[in-house]
């Protein structure tokens, strides 16, 4: 009877997760291929290798702390899945063989989840771990002040096949930053206060959705990639200087649609870039709202509403082919719509006198905050000395009612209006 009452307990003991005082690299190696690793709240020393498909799960107050002289937390096999973990203490030095994280995947096919992730060199880098899954990860940086001494959120380097999903960042140098990475979603993210929300460079084919960039230097820059897809992403109070939303340089074949641009220092930027679509997008109360320089050819811009922007749009570096049609525009730049079809009656043209002035001086767009620049520009009109932003042919407006006070003189006009049209075909 003692040695059945000797086993039962032993099983009892066995099948109970593991405590805080044992060795965490033990109890990984102990665990089998395919098992399931349970750590009570405590604090486990790292750093730790895993090298076989198991799954780590946590619970409030699981801390994996490591010895910052490397990752903290290395995963090189396909199949492994964390879960519920406080992950901090990487190597931090920027002279080492290689840049630390927390969390570095060299392996394919892992889950990481539900992690809260600080005091890392990078939050999570992924080294050619194709078809992972990151989601409703924390990472916090060390802050502003410290922004360039220290890694990224999310490191992607040539990791394809990625779902980034739900995941909040802040403080760090990059929130995301892709090199070498194909065919990702992004979706849900929410990334504050570092230089550049999104850092993106050579990779294909990616789509983002839903996610917020605010309070950056740079909301997203987009650089020497193709065949994008962003749809509604915010891109909000990124301001500094020479700052923006979007930057797009050397992209091409790039959608935007229903994306939300607001209190940036310019919403979109495009240089060196060829066909990209902005449709259903909201441009609002922008320093620039529009900033395309004449390298970039093939843009269209359709259906998307420009409202309270200093600049709604500014062409730069010479002539450019960009369309524009079926846009909104403020009230002050639109003609009547006196059959209240939702269209303006004649078309939209953009001027500004600032083409010369930003093109000779960077320390020109501080000007723009400048209540004088009304009366600039202003004097410039009267000199006809103004340049052609934007033409819309047929600008949309929101439909309102019509003044009663209108009365026959709109009427009147409006026959003069259709009169002029036909004269002047």
């Amino acid at each position: 009877m003692k040695r059945i009452w000797g086993a039962f307990l032993l099983g009892l003991l066995l099948a109970s997760p593991a405590a805080a005082s044992s060795s965490l690299q033990q109890l990984i190696d102990e665990t089998p291929a395919g098992g399931t690793l349970l750590l009570e709240s405590g604090t486990y020393e790292g750093n730790i290798s895993i090298t076989k498909p198991i799954t780590i799960k946590g619970k409030a107050g699981t801390h994996i702390l490591g010895d910052q002289t490397g990752n903290v937390v290395a995963v090189r096999a396909t199949g492994v899945q964390l879960e519920d973990l406080h992950i901090s203490g990487s190597g931090k030095s920027r002279s080492s063989s290689e840049e630390y994280a927390a969390v570095k995947v060299y392996g394919e096919g892992n889950v990481l989840k539900d992690l809260d992730i600080t005091d890392s060199f990078h939050g999570i880098y992924l080294s050619k771990a194709h078809h992972t899954t990151i989601d409703h990860v924390t990472v916090k940086g060390s802050g502003n002040g410290e922004i360039a001494g220290q890694g990224n959120g999310l490191q992607i380097y040539y990791a394809n096949d990625t779902i980034l999903t739900n995941n909040t960042i802040s403080g760090t140098r990059d929130g995301m930053f892709f090199n070498y990475s194909n065919h990702n979603v992004v979706t849900g993210n929410t990334i504050s206060k570092t230089r550049y929300g999104l850092h993106y460079m050579y990779s294909d084919d990616n789509e983002f959705y839903r996610n917020t960039f605010s309070y950056n230097s740079g909301g997203a820059a987009i650089m020497n990639s193709n065949r994008l897809l962003l749809m509604g992403n915010k891109f909000i109070f990124n301001q500094g200087a020479r700052s923006f939303g979007l930057l797009l340089q050397m992209a091409n074949d790039i959608t935007a649609a229903g994306n939300t641009f607001m209190q940036n220092q310019r919403g979109v930027y495009s240089d060196q870039s060829l066909r990209q679509t902005f449709r259903g997008n909201t441009f609002f109360h922008n320093d620039v709202g529009v900033e395309v320089w004449a390298s970039s050819q093939g843009l269209e811009f359709q259906q998307n509403a420009f409202e309270k922007n200093v600049a709604a749009v500014l062409a730069l570096g010479g002539m450019t082919d960009t369309k524009w049609q079926g846009n909104q525009w403020d009230r002050e730049q639109v003609n009547l719509d006196l059959n209240q079809d939702g269209r303006a009656d004649e078309a939209v043209t953009l001027q500004s006198s600032l083409r010369n002035l930003l093109e000779q001086n960077e320390i020109a767009y501080l000007f723009l905050k400048s209540p004088a620049l009304p009366l600039y520009e202003k004097i410039h009109e009267w000199t006809h000395e103004q340049t052609a932003m934007a033409v819309d042919p047929e600008p949309m407006l929101v439909k309102r009612a019509m003044p009663v006070s209108l009365g026959w003189g709109a009427a009147v006009l409006g026959a003069v209006l259709v009169w002029r049209r036909r004269l002047s075909k």
